[in-house]
């Protein structure tokens, strides 16, 4: 069963109190695609339905866009990448520049062990918290040069590439979280639910 609660976008950096606040996450316009705000509201749940499977959207979501969901009371980015997002994820340069670019730390499922960690390359799929303190990080898609397309901290600065990969050299510990996720069709993500013969636990996970 799942719950199809509804997914929201917006602008604004938070706290972890995330159900407390009317906006979650950044929204930022790419050089060929401009991104187009998926605004709803959003209502507490009881906590029997709030560890539910939630079905999102994403038939809308054009290349270069970035929607928010909530998934267990925390904002979740899913990001459709461009081909030109996916070859920045595999140059040498940023890969260098990031203090875990295998993942080795348990901040993800075993299908999203890889360079774009997520279970397709397309989609990124992170639980949009800042491994610091805990603000909700910024999508920036029109940043040039090495630091293009990239997540930034508004609080203390902490920078994570297009697959939720921190930076060196930030206050940041850790990769952001990515959460149980499966494509149901094309137009359907899942979040909640791992693909079949997977059995991730997100309370395994390191830190969030």
């Amino acid at each position: 069963m799942t719950d199809n609660s509804d997914t929201i976008e917006s602008t604004e950096p938070g706290r972890r109190d995330f159900l407390g606040m009317v906006t979650t996450a950044g929204v930022a316009v790419g050089a060929c695609a401009c991104a187009v705000p998926f605004v709803q509201s959003l209502a507490p749940q009881d906590s029997a339905s709030a560890h539910l499977p939630v079905d999102v959207d994403i038939s809308k979501l054009a290349p270069g866009q970035q929607m928010t969901a909530v998934w267990q009371g925390k904002p979740v980015f899913i990001l459709r990448r461009t081909p030109e997002d996916l070859k920045q994820l595999q140059d040498a340069a940023l890969v260098s520049d990031l203090r875990d670019p295998d993942s080795s730390v348990l901040q993800q499922p075993s299908y999203a062990k890889n360079w774009h960690r997520s279970a397709v390359p397309e989609y990124g799929v992170y639980v949009g918290v800042c491994t610091h303190l805990g603000c909700v990080p910024v999508y920036e898609a029109t940043v040039s040069g090495a630091n293009a397309g990239r997540y930034n901290c508004p609080c203390h600065g902490s920078k994570f590439d297009l697959a939720g990969r921190v930076r060196k050299s930030v206050p940041a510990p850790y990769n952001l979280p990515v959460p149980p996720h499966v494509m149901v069709n094309a137009t359907t993500l899942r979040l909640g639910e791992n693909p079949k013969g997977d059995n991730f636990d997100f309370s395994t996970i390191v830190q969030i």
